[in-house]
């Protein structure tokens, strides 16, 4: 499909933020094309394979982890991409890189570091995803962090939307490189993050069902998905009961999808280049007023059932104090890191405190338990409850 003249051009790319000595473009590639392969190439990216999506260090093969979650973004973004003339190769980095942020333990890393450095600004994971791309994943000779194009970096700045009031690590990457924060982002990053919403709204049923965490009875209570349900009985009777629930979620996705596309394309009727995208002063990429209410529901019915069963937050308590005991424990005693990081530790608060963190998130979860039996002696029992 050709590209829609909303779409954003990587031959109009407001460029990256170092240009190294001596550099050539290799071979075909856009600079999004370019984007999207530094991510995939990334250790960050790597160590999504190990960091909690609903559930911490699963010992089950077929629970979904931040990378398996980011690679199911990327495929709906772009068959949404496709669809509405977006450049596809944008969309797919903004969707595999939108986690990188992300500390061992999910949230409940997340929520110990923000306790750890609220003296020192908080901790935010998005703030975090900028601030490992931009300063952190540093592979290239010269330069820090990925040097990723502006685009790229605007999409992930403004995952949720324009930022007036930027947490200390995304600020910090705003000052150095201005990502015009307080104007929405490409139709790209917008579809992004709907994929995201998408993704784990639908597959966090998937595994929430196979762990036993959710009914199927308890979930038809929606009357949305109750329709799905009938529909997908209606077309494969005498299913077996693994095949329709699975079938249910792909149904779901679907109905999505197809309800994002058709609104996205009523609000894009006026809208004549990337500058109206950014202009518009509201979302274009859009759920229908129905799809919104209907995905606010099953949003408050995953953390009622899901994210705050009591196995749940028992579980993410335990995680809470690892985290928490490793960042006073590197704090007291840095020489309990590794030596190259040791060696970089700032003498200086905020700095001090914020390295420390920057070690621990980038931590898988099983790496974080080992570090904890290395340090404390013991390996924190109950940190997987699947």
């Amino acid at each position: 499909m050709s590209r829609a003249p909303f779409a954003a051009d990587p031959s109009f790319s407001r460029g990256r933020e170092f240009t190294p000595p001596g550099h050539t473009v290799r071979g075909p590639r856009s600079a999004f094309q370019r984007d999207r392969d530094r991510i995939i190439h990334s250790i960050a990216f790597r160590r999504l394979a190990g960091k909690t999506q609903v559930f911490i260090a699963p010992d089950g093969d077929h629970y979904r982890v931040r990378l398996t979650h980011s690679l199911e973004v990327a495929q709906i973004g772009r068959v949404i991409a496709r669809d509405l003339g977006l450049d596809e190769d944008l969309t797919e980095a903004l969707c595999l890189a939108h986690d990188l942020g992300h500390p061992p333990f999910g949230h409940s890393g997340e929520d110990a570091l923000d306790a750890a450095l609220q003296p020192r600004g908080g901790f935010d994971h998005n703030g975090h995803t900028l601030r490992t791309v931009m300063r952190l994943d540093s592979p290239y000779c010269g330069i820090p962090g990925l040097n990723l194009s502006w685009e790229v970096l605007e999409g992930l700045a403004k995952h949720n939307g324009p930022v007036l009031d930027p947490q200390w690590a995304l600020a910090q990457c705003d000052a150095e490189f201005p990502l015009d924060l307080a104007r929405h982002a490409t139709l790209e990053a917008q579809v992004a993050a709907l994929a995201d919403d998408i993704a784990y709204d639908n597959h966090d049923i998937d595994d929430g069902l196979r762990a036993g965490f959710l009914q199927l009875d308890d979930l038809l209570t929606l009357d949305f998905i109750a329709d799905q349900w009938r529909e997908v009985e209606k077309r494969f009777p005498g299913g077996g009961r693994q095949e329709l629930l699975r079938e249910l979620v792909r149904s779901q996705i679907g109905v999505m999808v197809n309800d994002l596309l058709e609104t996205t394309k009523a609000n894009l009727h006026a809208i004549g280049n990337v500058d109206d995208v950014r202009n518009a002063g509201r979302a274009l990429a859009s759920f229908s007023p129905a799809m919104a209410v209907q995905e606010r529901q099953l949003k408050r019915f995953m953390y009622d059932r899901l994210y705050h069963h009591e196995e749940q937050l028992r579980t993410a308590g335990r995680a809470k104090d690892v985290i928490a005991r490793l960042y006073a424990a590197y704090d007291q005693d840095p020489s309990l890191m590794p030596q190259e990081w040791a060696e970089q530790l700032p003498g200086d608060e905020p700095a001090r405190g914020r390295h420390i963190a920057d070690f621990i998130a980038g931590m898988t979860d099983h790496f974080a338990i080992r570090q904890y039996g290395r340090i404390f002696g013991n390996v924190p029992e109950g940190l997987s409850n699947v």
